[in-house]
């Protein structure tokens, strides 16, 4: 009977519910290059500067304006203080990450022909990490909405026979729960309803019923009222990028260029809630819901750019950013408990669910730049670019669960601009540096997620053939978080601000 209900809902079910969802497009499409000291305390302004390892993933017309080959790694110590409101409750945490920013070198080969227009190539590569996702805070507060709703929203969603998140006659409750993820397309929706009912939040309106295996619909165990909730946010992870790069200079005044990018996301998110309750009339009291989700990816992009010096002054620079073409795998281990569940409940944290590989592609970028050189003594750099993060696609589109997913992210998300302003100013042989740089919302509502704004500041020395750098970059961005995608869709609020203090040595080769 178990087995012939499995069937039926994989045929018949038209609303899903993923594992993937909108913040998963946003936080693979949106990209931050860490990168050398010298390009952060000019707040990534080098779109028509060149000569910098991390600036060639900008404009990778940048390592033809090497005039000798160069070498840089890059070590940062990155901070990031979380202020948290939700309901009444302040909550305040600091997460401190060192991490290898950069790594990579750029050859120069000089034309031997002096009557040639084309005066030099360059060949590169280099390893950047495009975002640090290490992160953690916490809210915590008095709700009026119990989590029990996320389980319900579930049973809501589609009609789920209560014969399904049923044991049969010698099945571990592990065993069932597994067996579920393979239900095709409402799995993980039938998952959420089986957690809901063996950890005692829901029952169906008949459970007394002994052939009530039709049954649809639900009722909570938990009682209206006031409810102690605390939310642990934490994740950790990476995007890096490995640049290969070629570029030429014609004439000292017309550069060209290209790298052919992998790019690598190892990322890691678990989340653990907790709600008591001493409501009249509630059978459950304490409620812990546990999640802990891997994703591993690799992608593959292109970036084509060019810079031309319009007078020995003045340069200009234009870059295109390919989209981004992942392959992504997913695993979830989920932990519930309760003073209601099922004696066996824990053992469902043992099952690994392991979700089928997706493609994913985020969108392009533009981006157009000037620079103006004071000679040897100083230069200003201005970069704009834009990113329309309503082309992220989730593959195959034509797989009815993503296609729904792909009209929200569509109807939720926007094209986004961000500009940058650069400074340095040169004595003898120290360089003194400054930026700004602002990064629009990718949401239509930026309320849900703010705009980003940032300064940086920076100090260099040369040694002759080396350098050493010192950068100091901080930025803030606001975000109201939704705790769940259903059900318990209330936001802590999360002041988030990021810190950075990069340390680079760079030398020729």
């Amino acid at each position: 009977m178990k087995k012939l209900l499995m069937f039926s809902i994989g045929l018949v079910s038209t609303s899903y519910i993923l594992a993937q969802d909108l913040n998963d497009a946003v936080r693979y499409s949106m990209d931050e290059i860490k990168g050398t000291a010298r390009f952060r305390a000019m707040s990534g302004a080098f779109g028509a500067l060149g000569g910098d390892m991390s600036g060639v993933n900008i404009n990778p017309a940048g390592s033809a304006i090497f005039n000798n080959s160069h070498a840089s790694v890059s070590l940062g110590v990155i901070d990031k203080n979380n202020d948290v409101s939700y309901f009444n409750g302040l909550n305040s945490t600091s997460n401190s990450e060192f991490d290898l920013n950069q790594l990579g070198a750029a050859f120069v080969f000089v034309n031997s022909n002096p009557n040639s227009p084309w005066k030099k190539f360059t060949l590169s590569a280099a390893y950047d990490n495009t975002a640090n996702h290490d992160n953690e805070w916490v809210a915590s507060g008095v709700n009026t909405t119990s989590l029990d709703s996320y389980f319900l929203s579930f049973t809501n969603n589609i009609e789920i026979p209560f014969g399904i998140l049923k044991l049969q006659p010698g099945e571990f409750i592990e065993e069932a729960y597994a067996d579920i993820s393979s239900i095709p397309v409402d799995g993980y929706s039938i998952q959420q309803a089986f957690l809901g009912y063996w950890s005692g939040v829901i029952d169906p309106v008949n459970l007394d019923d002994n052939s009530n295996d039709d049954e649809t619909n639900y009722i909570s165990n938990v009682g209206p009222g006031n409810f102690n909730q605390n939310y642990l946010y934490s994740e950790r992870g990476y995007n890096g990028k490995l640049a290969f790069n070629f570029a030429a200079d014609y004439d000292d005044r017309f550069f060209f260029g290209v790298n052919l990018n992998a790019h690598f996301i190892d990322y890691e998110k678990f989340t653990r809630f907790n709600e008591t309750n001493s409501n009249d009339g509630s059978t459950v009291n304490n409620l812990r819901f546990e999640n802990l989700l891997s994703t591993t990816g690799s992608g593959f992009s292109f970036q084509l750019g060019t810079i031309i010096k319009l007078t020995p002054e003045l340069r200009a620079g234009v870059s295109y950013n390919s989209p981004t073409w992942y392959r992504i795998s997913e695993e979830l281990v989920q932990g519930i408990n309760s003073n209601n569940a099922d004696p066996e409940i824990n053992f469902i944290s043992d099952v690994i669910n392991i979700f089928p590989e997706y493609r994913l592609r985020t969108p392009g970028k533009v981006t157009g730049s000037l620079a103006y050189v004071f000679g040897k003594q100083g230069l200003l750099s201005f970069d704009y670019s834009v990113k329309d993060y309503s082309d992220t696609e989730f593959r195959p589109a034509s797989d009815t669960s993503f296609s729904l997913l792909n009209d929200e992210i569509s109807n939720s998300l926007d094209s986004a601009v961000s500009y940058r302003f650069g400074g340095e100013y040169r004595y003898k042989q120290f360089s003194f540096r400054g930026g700004y740089r602002f990064e629009e919302s990718p949401y239509k509502d930026d309320s849900r997620f703010g705009d980003l704004t940032g300064y940086s500041l920076g100090l260099g020395y040369t040694f002759g053939d080396f350098n050493l750098d010192l950068a100091f970059s901080q930025a803030e961005r606001d975000v109201n978080q939704q705790l769940f995608n259903v059900g318990l869709t209330d936001t802590a609020s999360v002041q988030t601000k990021f810190t950075d203090v990069i340390l680079s040595l760079g030398f020729r080769i």
